[in-house]
């Protein structure tokens, strides 16, 4: 019987995509751009915080943002009014980007003025995790709401930032998350994350999570 050829798509796909992300991510080092890629779930407060970053870094460094979503234009409307430059990226139904649509959104963006691209990710903890964008740094928030648990149920997220902003933490006492344990879970899955609670509203350790990132950013040009 004649034997069926197999090829393994989803290997070859990630092969390929890893590639891009290291030519993408020599390119940013030679040019002086920082690349953050922000991921989290839907409604874990990315805007907000990133509304927060831009105030505490706008005076310090340029900045530029990349809006990922399936539809709309919502969260780019409101990034506008910080006076950050941002461009709305649609991804056609693709709940991630991968280093090339990212490169596609840094060439819209005309990164030639720009010294931190900041990519707000599509809200999800299982695709954009999978795949390398190129990014200098990977951050990701956990909102309290969310519980506790979610380093357990969705390890390769956690794995592969550099940062956990564990965000709304003004609402601690009304929910059943323990900090200690998120730590404790964060940390297993990543020894070497940095854990920084914050509360985007408030603008409770914010100044902690910018310092971070000033920090990371002079290193990356150094």
């Amino acid at each position: 019987m004649k034997q069926v050829r197999t090829l393994e798509i989803k290997q070859s796909v990630f092969a390929d995509n890893d590639r891009q992300a290291e030519l993408l991510r020599k390119e940013l080092k030679q040019k002086g751009i920082f690349l953050l890629n922000l991921m989290s779930s839907p409604g874990s407060g990315k805007t907000t915080t990133l509304m927060r970053t831009i105030e505490a870094l706008k005076d310090t460094v340029k900045i530029g943002v990349m809006e990922a979503d399936i539809d709309s234009d919502v969260d780019a409307r409101t990034i506008c009014e910080s006076g950050a430059k941002v461009i709305q990226l649609h991804t056609g139904g693709m709940c991630h980007l991968d280093a090339e649509m990212t490169r596609q959104g840094l060439e819209g963006l005309e990164t030639n003025d720009v010294e931190l691209a900041i990519l707000e990710n599509v809200g999800n903890l299982v695709c954009p995790a999978e795949f390398d964008t190129g990014a200098s740094k990977n951050a990701m928030i956990l909102s309290v709401p969310e519980g506790h648990d979610k380093p357990l149920k969705y390890p390769l997220m956690f794995t592969i930032c550099d940062v956990v902003l564990i965000n709304k933490i003004d609402v601690l006492p009304y929910f059943d998350f323990d900090l200690d344990k998120c730590r404790k879970n964060i940390l297993m899955r990543n020894p070497k994350a940095r854990i920084i609670p914050i509360c985007a509203k408030t603008g409770e350790g914010i100044k902690e999570w910018a310092d971070w990132l000033s920090e990371e950013i002079k290193s990356w040009r150094a």
